[in-house]
């Protein structure tokens, strides 16, 4: 992914602006817990951001700026939990290495070469992206080890979808955002959604996404990918029905949330369906989609817990 001038000049614009205006001299900002925050920690971060969804840098810099706090605060409490759990918690190498590939091919760029390059316009070290990538892996491995055993996933009823669709030579695939959001301080429903639609209809759903969302897909504009259309519950699809390009679902109901979808894309793919490679692929997507739900109901209890304080 190559950046344009203007783009550049707007993200060394936005860094010198949210260095100005928090971090005149590096300074403590948050503390969480005996952990603490500072105006670098927070400048670094919106770079960190930034490299990952560049449209961030459309934002206002106070917006970045909050945006970067609270990531950082999501990060540094999922730090906190992971160490009271498992103070030896580690990654395997060679695991840690592919899910730094999946990211960087996610921006569309083909080898870590073209990674560290990038990486480079928004002078970041690719030591600090893995950093960041390992905690949200071990992140989400307390969730497997935690919860693995509370997933329910009716095989059957997976296996009647596939064999519905089974002589179909084209399957339909949609590319979606989401926001997952709670409501928090005397707000209901209504007020939170309309908050989040003007949002998305003024700086658009990947920013809203940023500003407004609790999922880890934040980091990257709301994205979840190109998805199986048939791989998608009865209760998202209802969601989803008639929507087109671009347009975003009304709050659907979760534990622990709620979640708004986008279709960004759509496509139609041809191939023959193989039974036991697309059985593997629902059990996956509805695994992962479960999980999901746990980190998010988790992580509330464990924020709720952590003593955060604005200095």
């Amino acid at each position: 992914m190559k950046l344009n001038k203007i783009l550049l000049s707007k993200l060394i614009l936005i860094f010198f602006l949210i260095s100005s205006s928090y971090s005149l001299e590096n300074k403590i900002m948050f503390k969480i817990d005996r952990d603490i925050i500072t105006s670098l920690d927070i400048q670094n971060e919106s770079r960190y951001l930034s490299a990952l969804n560049p449209k961030i840098m459309e934002l206002n810099d106070t917006k970045i700026f909050e945006i970067s706090k609270n990531s950082l605060i999501r990060e540094k409490i999922k730090k906190i939990e992971i160490l009271r759990n498992n103070n030896d918690a580690e990654l395997n190498g060679e695991f840690l290495d592919k899910i730094v590939e999946t990211r960087y091919k996610s921006l569309g760029l083909k080898n870590r070469d073209e990674f560290i390059a990038y990486l480079k316009n928004f002078n970041i070290e690719i030591n600090t992206i893995v950093k960041k990538i390992e905690i949200e892996a071990l992140w989400n491995q307390l969730i497997y080890f935690k919860f693995s055993q509370n997933i329910k996933i009716d095989k059957e009823d997976l296996k009647k979808k596939i064999e519905k669709n089974k002589n179909l030579s084209e399957k339909k695939e949609l590319f979606l955002r989401e926001i997952i959001f709670n409501i928090e301080g005397g707000s209901n429903l209504d007020e939170k959604y309309s908050l989040i639609k003007k949002s998305i209809l003024d700086t658009g759903f990947e920013n809203t996404a940023s500003l407004y969302s609790i999922s880890d897909s934040a980091k990257t504009g709301g994205m979840l990918g190109w998805i199986n259309e048939n791989s998608l519950d009865s209760k998202i699809n209802e969601a989803l029905f008639g929507l087109n390009l671009k347009e975003f679902s009304k709050p659907i109901t979760l534990p622990g949330g709620f979640l708004i979808l986008q279709i960004s894309d759509k496509r139609i793919v041809k191939e023959k369906i193989d039974i036991d490679k697309e059985l593997k692929k629902l059990i996956n997507n509805e695994t992962n989609r479960q999980l999901n739900q746990f980190s998010n109901i988790y992580f509330n209890k464990v924020k709720q817990e952590v003593s955060i304080h604005e200095i």
